[in-house]
């Protein structure tokens, strides 16, 4: 007993290292001459010319929102993680099942990040041919308070919330242990899909700040933890949505008063 305490404590341990190296990894690139490598602007120049610059700057871009996906979103899971890792303790690929998992987690968000990138240089073209949009950039930023707002009450937000906040029950609903290391792909794969249903919006709010403001980074990361892992967590969800309806018609007077 003395001996599985003090694995699942060292596998703690490790994946709190990596999610503190992930969000050292990002402090110090936000500090850099590169800083503006972890933005998606930095991929304005390009556009979607097939270029090897381009290539070479998405990839930059996509390791950066790994990095963020890693320091902002593994916390939130933790508890699925460390549950999951118990109930294979018995099993000698405990570890390969659990990384599977991760990776199919992360996966998830790798994907919606690579579209998210898309649908904003979408919404950037856009802008660059009305010229009223162009006049007026804060709209775009207003606009994505909108949804993350309006969406803090829907009720698919708080379908998919409800399962990210029963981790047994989504374990035993997924896990069946056959053709294990499958299933544990597709067991990060599904907990990924219910945590992006209730976190998208929030985490599109980082193409409006930039990917390497690390105080958006912690803030938001911290309010979708406490959504997601506290007990009294669903409860801050539409005052959070209030917050940011409010935020938005700030940024919206401040864009008019600027004009």
């Amino acid at each position: 007993m003395w001996i599985r305490v003090a694995d699942r404590r060292i596998f703690a341990v490790v994946l709190a290292a990596l999610i503190a190296m992930c969000w050292l990894a990002i402090s110090i690139w936000s500090l850099s001459p590169y800083a503006p490598f972890l933005h998606h602007d930095a991929l304005e120049g390009v556009r979607l010319a097939i270029s090897l610059e381009y290539v070479l700057l998405l990839f930059v871009f996509v390791i950066g929102w790994v990095l963020m996906t890693i320091a902002m979103m593994l916390p939130t899971s933790l508890p699925l993680i460390t549950l999951f890792y118990r109930l294979t303790r018995s099993r000698r690929n405990q570890l390969q099942l659990v990384a599977l998992l991760i990776v199919g987690y992360l996966t998830v968000w790798i994907l919606f990040g690579f579209l998210a990138h898309l649908g904003d240089l979408l919404v950037h073209k856009i802008a660059h041919e009305v010229a009223w949009l162009e006049a007026n950039t804060w709209a775009i930023g207003a606009a994505s308070l909108v949804v993350a707002g309006l969406y803090q009450f829907a009720p698919l937000k708080y379908a998919c919330l409800d399962k990210c906040r029963s981790p047994l029950s989504f374990v035993m609903e997924h896990w069946r242990g056959r053709q294990e290391q499958m299933q544990a792909f597709r067991l990060g794969i599904h907990h990924g899909l219910f945590c992006l249903g209730c976190c998208w919006s929030l985490m599109l709010l980082m193409f409006a700040v930039g990917a390497g403001n690390v105080a958006w980074m912690l803030l938001l990361g911290t309010v979708m933890t406490v959504e997601k892992n506290m007990p009294w967590g669903r409860q801050i969800s539409k005052p959070l949505g209030v917050v940011l309806l409010g935020f938005s018609i700030v940024v919206a007077l401040a864009g008019a008063q600027a004009l």
